[in-house]
């Protein structure tokens, strides 16, 4: 979730993204694990809150092969639409258009034991292939392949990019987030640095905040508070976010509070766009089922290896060989290369810590 702004400095390497994360996506998933009491008009409710893309038989057979090894691969990505009640959480006003201003590849090994977490900077500058009607193009910037042709658009311009067939899909937009995270009863952070950014309307004194679904939208979207003031240094509040709200969620004890988890589960499946085969309650179960093994320390989390664009100081490139070292090797279903772990640099902005709401 990001602002629209595209004047973003890029000025270095990614940071490092460190023990991160099982995303929004299993967030969203794991609560819906435990639902299987809430009766049968409940259960039907809760299927009805999802919203679906068929990307399948818009994308036809023209795009990478899926594995044949239980191997899998999810695109994650943040809209940053301002239709409906987003506008109001995120300011601007509803042009009728949307990007996809935060993007994940989260690719899942053979055994559902590990997963790599990949970010793709929405300000990397790619070649967008045809979407439908719309013509390819190359040099632009990577956010706009949602603008030109929404989810189908975005997740061919992804396979396109990494040689990767993206198995699944899922989006959350700006008043999704920011009410599951005022369901969850707010969500704790812990900050190393004063954030002071006026831009998005954040400001925090170093040291641990509750912070409501507003704070929180406020936290993920800001970037001239922290840093360099750029979308990489914004990516890793983004992911740090996210490893704390998996902790809520899983510090609540939703087994004994019934009320509770149909809440939650029913902001959680009203938050989502998901392809169609994921889109029904069953079916994100299942996912959330067949993750259950990945912990925090079998994650490996960095963004894709980029570089200030010749063309432009505002925009990167994908680092070669690097990227294409990095792409290779989730397609082989083999560990990050050491190569592209050295350019994860250590230098956080904030860190953070998750305690049961009250």
């Amino acid at each position: 979730m990001e602002d629209k702004s595209n004047e973003t400095p890029q000025h270095k390497l990614p940071r490092s993204r460190k023990r991160v994360l099982t995303l929004l996506a299993w967030a969203t998933a794991a609560v819906l694990v435990i639902c299987g009491g809430t009766g049968g008009y409940l259960y039907w409710k809760l299927n009805g809150n999802i919203k679906t893309v068929d990307i399948n038989s818009a994308l036809g057979s023209d795009r990478p092969a899926a594995s044949t090894t239980g191997a899998m691969n999810i695109l994650i990505l943040g809209s940053d639409s301002r239709s409906g009640g987003n506008s109001k959480v995120a300011g601007g006003t509803d042009d009728g258009t949307a990007r996809s201003d935060t993007a994940m590849v989260i690719h899942v090994n053979e055994a559902h034991t590990h997963a790599d977490v990949v970010s793709i900077p929405r300000d990397t500058l790619v070649t967008r292939p045809t979407c439908g009607t719309k013509a390819g193009a190359s040099g632009v910037m990577f956010n706009t392949a949602y603008e030109v042709g929404g989810a189908t658009c975005a997740v061919k311009t992804v396979e396109s990019m990494t040689g990767l067939r993206m198995d699944h899909y899922i989006e959350v937009d700006f008043e999704g987030f920011a009410k599951l995270v005022d369901a969850l009863g707010g969500v704790t952070v812990t900050t190393t640095v004063d954030i002071n950014d006026t831009d998005s309307g954040l400001h925090l004194k170093a040291g641990t905040h509750k912070l409501t679904g507003q704070q929180a939208l406020d936290f993920v979207r800001t970037r001239h508070g922290v840093g360099d003031g750029s979308d990489l240094g914004r990516i890793e509040l983004q992911q740090q976010f996210v490893k704390s709200l998996m902790s809520q969620v899983q510090s609540l004890g939703l087994l004994t509070d019934p009320v509770k988890l149909y809440e939650l589960a029913s902001t959680a499946t009203s938050a989502i766009t998901t392809d169609s085969d994921l889109g029904s309650v069953t079916s994100l179960v299942s996912f959330a089922e067949s993750m259950k093994k990945i912990k925090s320390a079998d994650i490996t989390a960095v963004t894709m290896p980029n570089t200030t664009a010749p063309s432009d100081p505002n925009r990167v490139v994908a680092l070669e060989p690097e990227a294409t070292e990095l792409w290779t090797a989730l397609q082989n279903d083999v560990a990050v290369p050491e190569s592209v772990k050295a350019l994860q640099s250590a230098d956080p902005a904030t860190s953070v810590s998750a305690s049961t709401a009250g």
